[in-house]
């Protein structure tokens, strides 16, 4: 597996963890800010930096960087929900969010594992 591979996954994993934890337990908005500046920081300080030339990926890259963006933004709405039905829904957008962005990681993968299969072949 690739290193690049690798980071994608590491960050789909946090993803991961802050969608569950965000639909099945009650969090509460200083942990949940917390946890999507540490989305930022891993996105920044793993994610950009990896060199790719394909259009593709860059796109991806760019969506990701301003769902992360969009996402502390919900994450602001939902501390300043002042109603439990509120709360609820802005959490739900934010897993929709982070539903977004795993699916943005995967198509990075998947795009990946397209390539190195094509270049097998050409090799056959």
């Amino acid at each position: 597996m690739s290193l690049n591979r690798e980071k994608y996954l590491a960050f789909v994993t946090l993803l991961e963890q802050l969608r569950s934890d965000a639909t099945t337990t009650q969090i509460v908005a200083p942990e949940l800010r917390q946890r999507v500046a540490t989305l930022q920081q891993f996105f920044g300080q793993q994610i950009v930096p990896l060199a790719d030339e394909n259009w593709r990926v860059q796109s991806y890259q760019t969506e990701m960087s301003k769902q992360l963006r969009l996402l502390a933004i919900d994450v602001m709405f939902f501390q300043g929900a002042r109603q439990a039905s509120t709360a609820q829904t802005r959490l739900q957008t934010i897993s929709d969010r982070l539903t977004t962005l795993i699916q943005y990681c995967d198509a990075i993968c998947n795009q990946k594992r397209k390539e190195k299969i094509t270049i097998v072949h050409l090799f056959l």
